[in-house]
Formats: C-alpha cells, sequence, structure tokens
C-alpha cells in the first residue's frame, strides 16, 4: 500500500478559532501524525497548550502507532475526541474497507464529540456534520431498540444506523450509549441496559453517582429515564457542554501524557495537578477524596481514560466532575490506577492513609475525612439503590461492595474520628 497523506485544520470552541494543523500519514502498516501550532494561535494572548505535553512552541509534536495498538497515532488531546470500542464498532460495521485513526475520528459528529477541538474541511467547515440532529429525550425508547439491534447492521435502515452513529459520539467504554438532549437542550449521554444484562448496572451507577456527591466529591449529575421498564436508561449530564459553550477536556492519559490507560498512579496525577491545576490544593485534595470513594465503593474501573480534566483559562486546569464509578462486588478489589509506587495497585485504605500527605492532606485531615466518607455510604448507599428501584435481592447482591475488609478497615482506623472535619 503506498503512502496516503491527509492534512486537517484543528480549531477551537464554538468560534473555530485555529489553534494548529495534524498531518496524518498511513503507509498500511504503521499510522504517524504530526501535530504543529499556528502562528496565530502561538501570538494569541489568550491561546494556551492543548496538553501540558505539548507546550506552546514551534516544535511539531509526532505521534506513532502500528496496527497492534493504533489510538497512539494521533496525539492524546486529539485521541480523547475518537470513539472507544462501542462508537468504533458501530463505525466498522457501517463502513466498509480498512479504516485508519483519523477516520475514526472525523466519523464522530462534530456536535457531540467530546471537548472543544473541532476539525476542519479545506472550506473551513467542521468535520463531521452529516449525521441527523441530536436526539430528544422522548426518542430514548427507539434509541435503546437501536442500540439492541445494532448486532446486525446489515439489516438495519440506514437512516436508523446514521442516527446511531451520529448520537454515539466520541463517548468512550464498551455498552451501548447515545448523546440526547434534555428538555433545556443540554447534552446528556444516555447509557443502555441491554438483554445481557445479570446486574442493574445502570441503576447501580446513578445511585452510586448521588453517593459520591452526598460524600462531598464533585460527580457528573445523573438521573434515570424510563426507569420503570426492565431496561432503565441512565442519563449523564455532559460536563464539556455549557449555554451553548465548548469546554476544553482531557483525559488523565493525556494529561500526564502517558501511552497507555494503566501503569499510572495517583500521586502522578497529584503531581501534574500541583504543576498545572488552577487550585493546586484544593484540587489535589478532590482527587484525595476521590480515592478514598473509589475503594469504598469498590471502583475498579479507575483507568486514566475514566478520570478527566476541564480547561479553566491559562493553561490550568481542573478536575472534571468524576463519571464512570462502578460498584463492581465481585471483582477482585485492585486499582487500575494504583495509590503510588510503594502500594501498587492494591486498592488499601492504609496505603491511601499513608499517601495522604503527597496530596497534601495532612494524616489526621485525612483520616477524619476517611470516618466522614465513610460514615455517608454506610447510611446511605441503600436508601440510594432503592430511590433507583434497584430490589431488596439486587441490593444484597451489591452488598460486597460496599461492605467489605477495607470499609471494616476504614471504620477501625477512624473509631472517634470526627466526621464532620472540615476538608484539607
Amino acid at each position: 500500500m503506498s503512502k496516503q497523506t491527509k492534512r486537517v485544520r484543528v480549531a477551537l470552541g464554538e468560534r473555530l478559532q485555529l489553534v494548529g494543523e495534524i498531518v496524518f500519514e498511513t503507509d498500511g502498516r504503521r499510522q504517524t501524525s504530526m501535530f504543529r501550532y499556528t502562528v496565530d494561535w502561538l501570538e494569541n494572548p489568550h491561546g494556551f497548550p492543548i496538553a501540558p505535553s505539548m507546550p506552546l512552541g514551534e516544535s511539531p509534536f509526532y505521534a506513532s502507532a502500528s496496527n497492534v495498538n493504533p489510538r497512539d497515532s494521533l496525539p492524546g488531546p486529539v485521541s480523547d475526541g475518537s470513539p472507544d470500542s462501542w462508537g468504533r464498532g458501530l463505525i466498522r460495521r457501517a463502513r466498509s474497507g480498512a479504516l485508519t485513526e483519523l477516520d475514526y475520528l472525523l466519523a464522530v459528529d462534530d456536535l457531540t464529540r467530546q471537548g472543544s477541538l473541532r476539525y476542519l474541511d479545506e472550506e473551513g467547515l467542521p468535520l463531521s456534520r452529516s449525521y441527523p440532529p441530536v436526539p430528544r429525550l422522548n426518542e430514548l425508547a427507539r434509541l435503546r431498540s437501536l442500540a439492541s439491534a445494532a448486532g446486525n447492521a446489515a439489516a438495519m435502515a440506514s437512516s436508523d444506523m446514521d442516527q446511531l452513529l451520529g448520537s454515539a459520539g466520541s463517548l468512550g467504554g464498551t455498552r451501548p450509549k447515545a448523546s440526547v438532549r434534555d428538555e433545556s437542550g443540554h447534552l446528556h449521554i444516555a447509557k443502555f441496559t441491554t438483554d445481557d444484562d445479570s446486574m442493574p448496572i445502570e441503576r447501580a451507577e446513578v445511585a452510586t453517582l448521588k453517593l459520591a456527591r452526598a460524600a462531598g466529591i464533585r460527580a457528573a449529575s445523573a438521573r434515570l429515564e424510563l426507569a420503570k421498564t426492565n431496561r432503565p436508561v441512565a442519563l449523564i449530564k455532559r460536563f464539556d457542554r455549557s449555554m451553548g459553550k465548548r469546554f476544553s477536556y482531557l483525559s488523565a492519559q493525556s494529561f500526564l501524557g502517558t501511552r497507555a490507560a494503566t501503569g499510572a498512579f495517583y500521586t502522578d496525577i497529584s503531581e501534574s495537578l500541583r504543576a498545572h491545576a488552577l487550585d493546586p490544593r484544593e484540587q489535589m485534595a478532590e482527587l484525595y477524596r476521590r480515592i478514598l470513594f473509589t475503594i469504598l465503593v469498590s471502583n475498579t474501573d479507575d483507568h486514566l481514560k475514566n478520570h478527566g480534566l476541564l480547561h479553566a483559562g491559562g493553561g490550568r486546569w481542573t478536575l472534571s466532575p468524576a463519571f464512570d464509578i462502578n460498584p463492581q462486588p465481585f471483582r477482585r478489589r485492585q486499582l487500575e490506577t494504583g495509590i503510588s509506587e510503594l502500594s501498587g495497585n492494591t486498592a488499601s485504605i492504609e496505603a491511601a492513609l499513608e499517601a495522604s500527605p503527597i496530596f497534601g492532606v495532612p494524616r489526621d485531615a485525612a483520616a477524619a475525612e476517611l470516618s466522614r466518607i465513610t460514615s455517608i455510604i454506610d447510611e446511605q448507599w441503600q436508601p440510594n439503590c432503592l430511590a433507583a428501584g434497584m430490589t431488596v435481592e439486587e441490593i444484597a447482591l451489591y452488598r460486597p461492595a460496599f461492605d467489605h475488609d477495607e470499609t471494616r478497615i476504614a471504620r477501625r482506623i477512624t473509631a472517634g474520628a470526627h466526621p464532620q472535619a472540615s476538608r484539607s
């Protein structure tokens, strides 16, 4: 296969401010890209690096990958807007021939693509705008049916596949999902229950996100739709959109500049927050609260793609609202993102307390925070699950996720600690 080259201009936000250009090449065996900032963006007083690992300057940034792991062929901030397993599967079913990473990226509807980066054709128009309008809430039942039928793309009408493709966007993960607009026009992620689910996954996620907010964590707003059916839909409010604006988003993987979503530690994120956060002390403390909560609710899917950051201005970043927090009652309690190199990936409350100074949280304040979060989880996890429509039997099934050895260690360590201690 001869080498193919494509140039794509990169713009930012609703005003389509030109930021840079991507030159993408493939020879069928390897895919590579080069990103370079435009002179205008470098001279713009409001210009900022699209990622800490890509500082402003005239030098280009290169990415390369073989067909074994082609996702590394785009820069991290660009790759964050590409579809993950669910969306990629839809695109493969709808299109014939070999697809490159750039093909996947540009197949995503510009209206729903994650973050604020946009990609322009030669006439300066966004790619891609070829899909129907983003569905409204009253179309959820139909979208749910389309998602269930997506495995047999050949039997689907082209208009149905187009709508499913357009609404899927750049949403990550393997489970079926779509973008929808609520009554006020705000974008949400709709996560569908499938016919094969043996557990109430979407109900549990909504209950746990509400529990996280009760525990003082900035978590994504979530609710259930079609809640009285046997296949409810979890509706998660998009936090990279507001009042017609798009906010720059980075996964923690892109924030750290790593080539994989695993293998890093929360201490790595903390050090990057110390260097690049708008309010490092508060952001590090928020990250620490999330570690404690993750361990206590047995969330084992905390890889770097499931942590995000939003640009806060001037090249400074804040943690995005927490998302994809799913309690796992039966999986081994190993973290995807380890606490520190000393403790590895063990989901250990004792290790988290030992590491608290690295996050700017003194040991006594960490113990008080642990006591507060533990008490809230103990008191509210079952009522939250009931409110989400889970049965008594399903709640009993999820008990090992909320009441386990680390919970008991937390209670023992913090016995007598004041649960209302202020956050550090």
